[in-house]
């Protein structure tokens, strides 16, 4: 056996394993041991809680920036930085006030509801 043909019989005996062995990469792994603290940190910084600590966070160092009046220039960063916290913390509230609420996208229940039934022929 050739060189050449060695080479194309390994190629395609490459190509057929990794056709093959595609359903098992798409399986899931199961759960790893640090996905149950991150998706509780996740909760917390998402939930309402986080919502209102943002709202206050940013409203104060709103109201520090615009009436303070000479801040020296740590307090100034650390206004920034609190308006910065308070927007990344409010981030997913923010996005929720345009009526998104993750990757649903389809037609509404509702447009299920009022489709006329299909009756079989036959």
């Amino acid at each position: 056996m050739s060189s050449k043909k060695a080479l194309t019989l390994l190629l395609g005996l490459a190509a057929a394993s990794l056709v093959m062995i595609e359903p098992a990469l798409a399986s899931g792994g199961g759960g790893l041991p640090w996905e149950g603290p991150l998706e509780q940190i996740q909760e917390s910084i998402t939930g309402p809680v986080a919502g209102a600590i943002a709202l206050a966070a940013v409203a104060i160092a709103g109201g520090m920036l615009i009436f303070g009046g000479e801040l020296n220039d740590f307090a100034r960063r650390l206004c920034y930085i609190v308006l910065v916290a308070g927007i990344l913390l409010g981030a997913t509230q923010i996005v929720g006030l345009f009526g998104s609420s993750g990757s649903s996208i389809g037609v509404p229940l509702e447009a299920h509801e009022q489709a006329p039934a299909v009756a079989p022929h036959g």
